[in-house]
């Protein structure tokens, strides 16, 4: 899976031999679970979490079962993440949550930076989230404007008050934030935050609890709910942990802030959308082979051919699926045995 100026890619192991499915691919092409969680009940690294940036602000706890964070915006952007194996846009239903406890914070501790910063956990894109000049703190920026986000950020107090915010960014960095104040992350509790999105409605809602109950404000103990009607889209596939760097932001240094803190995050889940193709079929029909499987919506399929595996040449039309059965046909067969795959692109 990539992203190339733009243009999402998926293209899984879906390989299938000339003359019969690879066993070893059958749990892959009949779909997967839709729900990922991850309790740090065993070493994360073993369950496809890595490191991007500083690997000493992220720490495993197997005594706690849990991940231990420093967020430290005086360090270059780092980044605890897992591929969630998909593309998440602006078309698809999804929703995530986790556990998260601060032991600390402290706005304003980077020397001249006194003013508030965010610690961050949600969804990036890998590529974009690892662009060299890429800065959250420098706002809307042709430059070093983020792109690709849906995160949940805390801000401390420094002077506007403690501030929950559900944020999106989208592809083009226009950013749309959702803020709650005076809302407190208290050092010692125990917050779940969750964020779901519906499609139908574009609307982001966030929900959180305290200790156990309900959490927000009055009278309903509520958090806002962030509209996305009519604005950019985005695409995100990776869920992080996020250590954003303060040194690049916008306005004078009278107005940049800066963050340090240290907690645990804990009971993380994705509840993701279906995968690009399920359910993939080879057949030989009227002397040419054919590929059939159940797409997404505004997914474009190309049927692909190899006879060594390192070389890939595109064998069929590409198609663009409106929803039900996709079927690619091999429009240059040869005599050679080979294997075929499936490419999933998302413009």
């Amino acid at each position: 899976m990539n992203n190339d100026q733009g243009r999402t890619t998926f293209s899984s192991a879906l390989m299938v031999r000339r003359w019969f499915l690879l066993p070893w691919l059958a749990g892959t092409l009949f779909g997967r679970a839709a729900t990922f969680q991850e309790t740090f009940s065993a070493d994360p690294e073993t369950r496809g979490w890595r490191v991007f940036g500083d690997a000493s602000l992220f720490r495993w706890s197997p005594t706690e079962q849990s991940l231990s964070v420093t967020w430290d915006s005086s360090r270059t952007n780092s980044f605890f993440y897992r591929s969630l194996e998909t593309i998440v846009t602006k078309s698809e239903d999804f929703s995530f949550s986790f556990g998260v406890r601060l032991s600390d914070i402290q706005a304003g501790s980077t020397p001249g930076k006194s003013n508030e910063f965010e610690i961050a956990i949600g969804l990036l894109n890998y590529s974009s989230a690892t662009n060299a000049n890429a800065f959250r703190g420098a706002g809307v920026s042709t430059t070093y404007g983020v792109r690709n986000l849906v995160e949940f950020d805390y801000f401390p107090d420094a002077g506007f008050g403690d501030t929950f915010a559900t944020t999106v960014v989208s592809t083009n960095n226009r950013i749309f934030p959702a803020h709650n104040f005076p809302l407190t992350l208290s050092a010692g509790d125990n917050f779940h935050i969750t964020l779901v999105y519906t499609a139908s409605n574009q609307l982001v809602r966030t929900m959180a609890t305290k200790n156990g109950a309900s959490f927000g404000l009055p009278p309903e103990q509520s958090l806002n709910d962030l509209s996305l009607s009519g604005t950019p889209d985005f695409r995100v596939d990776s869920i992080a942990v996020i250590s954003y760097s303060d040194a690049v932001q916008a306005g004078p240094l009278s107005v940049q802030g800066s963050v340090l803190a240290h907690g645990t995050i804990d009971d993380v889940q994705f509840v993701m959308p279906d995968p690009p193709l399920v359910g993939l079929r080879l057949r030989f029909t009227n002397a040419t082979w054919r590929t059939e499987f159940a797409g997404r919506m505004n997914w474009t399929y190309t049927l692909e051919r190899t006879t060594n595996l390192s070389e890939w040449w595109p064998t069929s039309i590409a198609t663009v699926d409106n929803g039900g059965t996709v079927s690619l046909v091999d429009t240059n067969q040869s005599q050679a045995s080979a294997f075929y795959r499936v490419r999933a692109e998302r413009p």
